[in-house]
């Protein structure tokens, strides 16, 4: 049951990376650009708290009546978690930014399509 959860969570992953390629790449319209940019910033985090993941661990917290070898050994690993809540941060900020300038973009030219834009 957990490897199949766990492998479901990598094919999950690719799948969101393909997508938000496809929609990057081949794709008229910047907002579906920025959203595919977007998937495949789901998709990493994802894939990177899919590879963090211990079965049978424990939240990283150490309380009292732990020992020191046991919380080790059961403990699951922080640090896939702390990188993917600084890349959601990140990641907020950055389309942020993007959905701003797309909005600069329609203001100065009347379109969001990148090949008019791109074409004037």
């Amino acid at each position: 049951m957990v490897v199949d959860t766990q492998l479901a969570s990598f094919f999950t992953a690719g799948a969101l990376i393909v997508i938000g390629i496809f929609a990057a790449l081949f794709l008229d319209n910047l907002i579906k650009k920025v959203i595919g940019l977007a998937f495949i910033g789901d998709g990493v985090n994802l894939f990177i708290i899919t590879i963090g993941y211990k079965p049978g661990g424990i939240v990283y917290i150490f309380l009292p009546d732990m020992t020191v070898s046991w919380f080790a050994q059961n403990a699951s690993y922080p640090l896939p978690f702390a990188l993917v809540l600084t890349s959601i941060v990140i990641g907020a900020s950055t389309l942020a930014v993007m959905l701003g300038l797309i909005i600069i973009l329609h203001k100065k030219h009347g379109t969001i399509s990148a090949s008019k834009i791109l074409g004037e």
